[in-house]
């Protein structure tokens, strides 16, 4: 009976490796099929992509696919999970200790030029902007999972800095959208006329903010 428990572990190891190294190809094949998704749903549009084309991108077969997405749409909704939902997520992070709310939104909105206008995923809005209205599970998903949380926490902000004497404007938590006005200018300005017209994104902002907040005085 010794003799064989050494010879059990191996085997339960050997095993446990084999699973472990299974998950990691599945992980891999899935995150290969993700990027490859976005590669097409940026190059063709949401209702022009196909699954075929995906799988041939990925360099996988298509059946691959459905272990891991039931259809195109589940995976542009683990796309909007992945590049977008947690950008959202911290914005419900409160202020620093001694920090002003205007320090705050002023870093997320830099953030989300920086991470969002500025990169692939600004792509991902503008297809959601203009393939919303043709594919409205798509656009319910997107307020759903981002602009609901977002303008819920850009609330409780706004009221924040009310409260503390930040902002003046009682009405402007009933309207967190203008908050947020100068991140979506940017999308969508830099994707059609920034080449006709450069846009200072941050300049923008910052007088965007010294709207709401009140000029900053001189150091």
């Amino acid at each position: 009976m010794s003799d064989s428990s050494p010879s059990i572990k191996r085997r339960g190891r050997a095993a446990a490796g084999s699973a472990a190294s299974r998950a990691d190809r599945a992980a891999e094949r899935r995150a290969a099929i993700v990027q490859a998704a976005m590669d097409e749903f940026i190059a063709r549009g949401f209702a022009a992509t196909r699954l075929d084309d995906i799988a041939r991108r990925a360099g996988v077969a298509k059946g691959t696919i459905y272990l891991h997405f039931k259809d195109k749409e589940s995976m542009f909704e683990e796309l909007i999970r992945t590049a977008i939902v947690p950008f959202v997520s911290r914005l419900t992070t409160p202020p620093a200790p001694g920090g002003s709310v205007r320090d705050m939104v002023e870093a997320l909105a830099k953030m989300f030029l920086q991470e969002v206008a500025g990169t692939r995923r600004a792509d991902l809005v503008r297809l959601i902007i203009a393939e919303g209205p043709r594919f409205q599970a798509i656009a319910d998903f997107y307020y759903r999972e981002v602009v609901s949380r977002g303008l819920a926490a850009m609330r409780a902000l706004i009221q924040l800095a009310i409260t503390r004497g930040e902002i003046r404007e009682p009405n402007l938590v009933a309207y967190p959208q203008l908050m947020i006005a100068p991140m979506m200018v940017a999308v969508l300005w830099k994707s059609l006329f920034e080449r006709h017209a450069p846009l200072d994104a941050e300049a923008m902002l910052q007088t965007h903010l010294d709207l709401i907040f009140g000029a900053r005085r001189p150091q």
